[in-house]
């Protein structure tokens, strides 16, 4: 298992506390600022056709990738100045189940040499998915087996911050094979996450193809101005998503900000059934990461009974309002 995490010695309440009364994020901000009046370019998303918007920022338009700079960036607690080095069979197969416990980073896991065959996302079977590079949001996890070749050679697993040039990782070592030091800054900076790979993902065990019962819009809202963050359901700031038991839920995440945000439901696993205007038979997940001017829609059976929290997994987005429940009603 790979825990990946994001480290401060600065109280995470101080920061949340410079967030706000520096309005840019400080050192760390990079894009717009205040978004202004954007209904008329995005009067296409709310119709349900993304246009140019759909693979993220419209032209001209700056993104915000990280609002947070962080003092370390560790893979199981650990930095590439002393990362953890696991033993491995030459030849054997290996699986890795990586978390991104991190509190508002998004990462790209990099294989470097090896290939490996990602076969699940959040927990749920996906369709197999070979690649050297696999893309993880905020909240999410990625199971990934891999085959380790025979030889006198480690090799890294390491995960790329989005956007930047830091960087952490583990250490796959086969018996009698040498370690070299490897710098916690890399050459390149990370990808920025997008909605390729997500399109691609195919869930093995998809919900049934039963119609809707309910739709919700779900607009995420705020700018790094400030450090305002929200959502709209139907329309009304704060409300709650109200739903019924057996009922299918359909909600459409229209992202109106210039940041991305890993969208998280507690207690269901939804299916990406639509990215921009085009319907798909995606993932299932608990996580999904919804990128600046993007709309993403999922689907879930309301089936557990209770009140539920779905939120932006980004901690410092949630902890100033980008967080509502969903709510069981008629229940007994």
């Amino acid at each position: 298992m790979i825990l990946l995490h994001d480290f401060s010695f600065k109280p995470a309440l101080e920061i949340l506390a410079d967030l706000k009364r520096e309005g840019r994020g400080g050192e760390s901000g990079t894009g717009m600022g205040d978004m202004g009046d954007m209904a008329s370019m995005m009067s296409g998303m709310a119709k349900g056709s993304m246009g140019m918007a759909e693979q993220g920022a419209m032209p001209g338009m700056e993104m915000d990738i990280n609002d947070i700079e962080y003092d370390a960036y560790l893979a199981n607690d650990r930095t590439l100045d002393d990362p953890e080095v696991v033993a491995v069979e030459g030849n054997g197969q290996v699986r890795l189940r990586i978390i991104n416990g991190a509190t508002s980073t998004n990462f790209t896991i990099d294989l470097g040499e090896l290939q490996g065959e990602l076969f699940a996302v959040d927990g749920n079977p996906v369709r197999p998915v070979r690649g050297s590079r696999f893309p993880i949001g905020v909240a999410q996890r990625a199971d990934i087996r891999l085959v380790v070749p025979a030889g006198g050679k480690a090799y890294p697993v390491l995960a790329l911050r989005e956007g930047a040039p830091e960087r952490t990782g583990i250490i796959l070592r086969p018996k009698g094979a040498g370690v070299a030091k490897l710098a916690s800054m890399g050459m390149e900076t990370g990808p920025v996450l997008d909605l390729a790979f997500e399109r691609g993902l195919r869930a093995l065990a998809p919900i049934s193809g039963r119609p809707a019962d309910r739709h919700v819009a779900l607009d995420l809202t705020g700018s790094m101005q400030g450090y305002a963050w929200g959502l709209a359901v139907d329309g009304e700031d704060g409300a709650k998503i109200r739903v019924d038991r057996g009922e299918r839920v359909e909600i459409v995440m229209r992202n109106r900000t210039m940041m991305s945000h890993p969208m998280h439901l507690h207690g269901h696993h939804f299916q990406i059934v639509g990215i921009g205007g085009q319907r798909i038979s995606g993932a299932l997940r608990d996580t999904v990461l919804v990128p600046p001017m993007t709309q993403v829609t999922v689907a879930f059976d309301a089936d557990n009974a209770g009140r539920w929290a779905f939120h932006c997994h980004n901690l410092y987005h949630a902890a100033v309002g980008m967080f509502t429940t969903v709510e069981y009603e008629n229940v007994a």
